[in-house]
């Protein structure tokens, strides 16, 4: 067995040149299901893409719910104040999926289509005016959070400060006061730590009182108004789900759609058959969002003593599934450093949550806006140039883009 690279996959450093691929392939071959500390706590790194899937399948034995999907450990009163749908197990997942999945019914998520297509043509034709661009201000991250927002209901002239929200949140709470915006809760009681998960959680009270006063054709309406068998969302529960909405809705496509510009820059053929067959579009979708894994990590908890792979599990113990290894399997996805919009899109990538009760509620929004802005480099025979360094978000959980400098032409 050859020596395991000398770095930690928990340490945020880690992730300053993107996902640190050599140690992820030398724990799939060398030590898959593997004891790894954080911050002196010890915990199962679980790397390939069987064992992540036989994970996210089985809530009964791998709970989101006990210790929360935080790599971190929390106190009762924190897990009960933070607790959104994905730190729930079935059956409180399966209510809360119920009360939530009419805001993302095929018909709704059909609905954001046309204001998805007019924000995306409108940034592109800025980008092409502009020449050179920072790809992260002028396209990746106003277009997610312009269309959730525009979803939502939050008026327009806010979504810069959601986009200011979910950033901090990215950064934890050490990249504010703890009284910042306001804050008067104590930090371990926010997501994130970060006094803005505060701010999201008070605007979003506000509008949802808003909307129980004066209902609108929006997701914030849908939420607060829906109800099945008699049962609808708390304040709570309503509130964090909107936190969540935002930071998900936001972050995650940004991400991907960063990665995958990036992906056509530095791999200029692919961007070129996809100007050659536009019918390659929605398979660069899913290569798009595998190579980009959004989101590094998700906890579970051992609720009782199970073998996983042949490794023995205690109950009790932390289970952290690693979407960044998973998505790069070499048993699953051949060469899969490589980008390739070809990829047969089975076997699915797990940047979404796998298979399991836990798939992610947004992922036909996400994709419908990556699909719809592919449709738009194609249409106006867009390419992308290196015009300067990537800056990655110093993160340990987002695979972020922090500043892309790109030089945009047309043929």
């Amino acid at each position: 067995m050859s020596a395991a690279p000398d770095i930690e996959i928990t340490d945020a450093t880690a992730y300053d040149d993107g996902i640190p691929h050599e140690v992820f392939t030398w724990m799939r071959h060398n030590d898959p299901i593997a004891r790894r500390h954080h911050a002196g706590t010890p915990y199962w790194a679980v790397t390939r893409y069987a064992d992540l899937v036989t994970v996210t399948r089985d809530p009964a034995t791998f709970s989101s719910a006990r210790g929360m999907t935080n790599l971190w450990d929390l106190s009762q009163e924190a897990m009960d104040a933070r607790r959104s749908i994905i730190d729930t197990d079935p059956p409180e997942h399966v209510r809360l999926r119920r009360l939530g999945m009419p805001a993302f019914t095929t018909r709704r998520v059909k609905s954001y289509e046309q204001a998805t297509r007019d924000i995306a043509d409108e940034l592109l034709d800025d980008a092409v005016g502009a020449g050179t661009i920072d790809v992260v201000r002028a396209i990746s991250a106003p277009l997610p959070i312009r269309v959730i927002v525009d979803i939502l209901g939050v008026p327009a002239q806010d979504a810069d400060y959601m986009v200011e929200l979910s950033d901090h949140l990215v950064e934890g709470g050490e990249s504010l006061a703890p009284d910042a915006y306001g804050n008067t809760t104590p930090l371990e009681l926010l997501p994130f730590n970060s006094p803005a998960a505060h701010a999201l959680f008070e605007y979003g009270r506000a509008l949802g009182d808003a909307r129980r006063a004066d209902p609108h054709d929006d997701l914030v309406t849908a939420l607060i108004q829906a109800e099945v068998d008699g049962d609808r969302l708390s304040a709570v529960e309503y509130a964090n789900m909107f936190q969540l909405l935002v930071f998900a809705g936001n972050e995650t496509t940004r991400t991907a759609i960063s990665n995958g510009i990036w992906a056509f820059i530095t791999n200029p053929d692919q961007l070129e058959l996809l100007h050659q067959d536009p019918g390659l579009i929605d398979g660069a979708v899913e290569e798009i969002i595998r190579y980009a894994t959004p989101i590094l990590h998700m906890r579970r908890t051992a609720t009782t003593d199970t073998e996983l792979a042949g490794v023995r599990i205690a109950e009790g113990d932390k289970v952290v599934i690693w979407y960044a290894s998973a998505n790069f399997d070499e048993s699953v996805f051949p060469d899969p450093l490589r980008f390739d919009i070809t990829r047969p899109v089975k076997p699915k990538m797990v940047s979404f949550g796998a298979q399991g009760p836990h798939q992610c509620l947004g992922a036909p929004l996400a994709r419908l806006e990556i699909k719809i802005l592919l449709e738009g480099i194609v249409a106006r025979g867009l390419r992308f140039h290196h015009a300067g360094d990537i800056v990655r978000t110093r993160s340990n959980f987002v695979n972020g883009v922090a500043a892309l400098p790109a030089r945009v032409s047309q043929r």
